[in-house]
């Protein structure tokens, strides 16, 4: 590990913390669609078809977001792009 302090200026908190608001709010919808629809199927089982089908097309794409994510904290932490990030995330962060 190397000895030279963390550094991040206010622009890069900045573009962290909008993705995360993003990442945070995706989530949000898709659990609150999968409440609904739980909802729903607890009253006519017709709409379990429709929640298992909601589970089934907006889990990947939340995962994907959060993947997205960890690689973007994990590039500035390794002090590099996240495209060019050398090294695999360090475990636990997600």
């Amino acid at each position: 590990m190397s000895e030279i302090p963390f550094q991040m200026t206010r622009e890069e908190l900045e573009t962290i913390h909008a993705k995360f608001r993003e990442v945070k709010h995706n989530i949000n919808n898709t659990l609150a669609v999968i409440m609904a629809l739980s909802e729903l199927a607890q009253r006519n089982p017709a709409h379990y078809e429709k929640l298992a089908k909601a589970v089934l097309q907006r889990g990947p794409d939340i995962v994907q977001q959060m993947q997205e994510f960890q690689s973007m904290l994990t590039a500035k932490i390794n002090g590099g792009d996240p495209g060019t990030a050398g090294s695999p995330p360090p475990s636990g962060i997600f």
